[in-house]
């Protein structure tokens, strides 16, 4: 119930507490998370870097192969 000061059920009180502990979980896990993502971005960054110059360099590969053959 509501009166002019507000929520009296302690019932829906110690809901609306319990809902802004969730939220505050929340928000910090996702403040967390920021943190760590350029270190993976980096990760992802180098991993296809790496697999573009490989892809590159077996490419010439093949294709001194094929100057020395034909």
């Amino acid at each position: 119930m509501r009166t002019n000061r507000g929520f009296t059920d302690s019932r829906f009180r110690s809901m609306l507490v319990g809902m802004e502990h969730a939220f505050d979980d929340i928000a910090a896990a996702l403040r967390g998370a920021q943190a760590s993502v350029w270190p993976r971005f980096r990760a992802f960054a180098l991993d296809l870097a790496e697999k573009l110059f490989l892809g590159v360099a077996i490419g010439i590969g093949f294709a001194i192969v094929h100057a020395f053959v034909g």
